[in-house]
């Protein structure tokens, strides 16, 4: 079993920036990609930003030059840097996290933080 803690989220201004953290815990063996998605109210869930085993990062248009994920391998732990957030930044951002544990893969997310961005 493998589980993700999400921190971080909350509310801030348009303009401002946030941080979230999301940890992995469990049996894991390795981990292939780590990312976050988001999900505004009224639309699907959207991929952000994803993070590979090679360090090799993807990211959506619309975060690209704003946003940062990064990662701490030895903690299992990815990051989401945010910057100049937008009011249609708003939406529950949940990490995802790819792998093998000891049994076989896996394919584990997290319970999802609240960002609001206030005009």
């Amino acid at each position: 079993q493998v589980q993700l803690v999400e921190s971080g989220g909350g509310l801030v201004q348009a303009g401002g920036y946030m941080r979230l953290s999301c940890a992995a815990s469990g049996t894991i063996r390795n981990i292939n990609a780590m990312g976050w998605y988001r999900q505004a109210p009224g639309k699907q869930r959207e991929l952000v930003a994803k993070i590979f085993s090679d360090g090799e990062t993807n990211y959506a248009d619309f975060v690209k030059g704003r946003f940062t994920i990064s990662r701490d391998t030895a903690r299992k732990t990815v990051y989401l840097q945010m910057n100049s957030l937008k009011p249609e930044d708003t939406a529950i951002y949940t990490c995802n996290v790819e792998g093998r544990h000891l049994i076989g893969p896996f394919n584990s997310w997290g319970q999802g933080t609240q960002v609001t961005v206030s005009s």
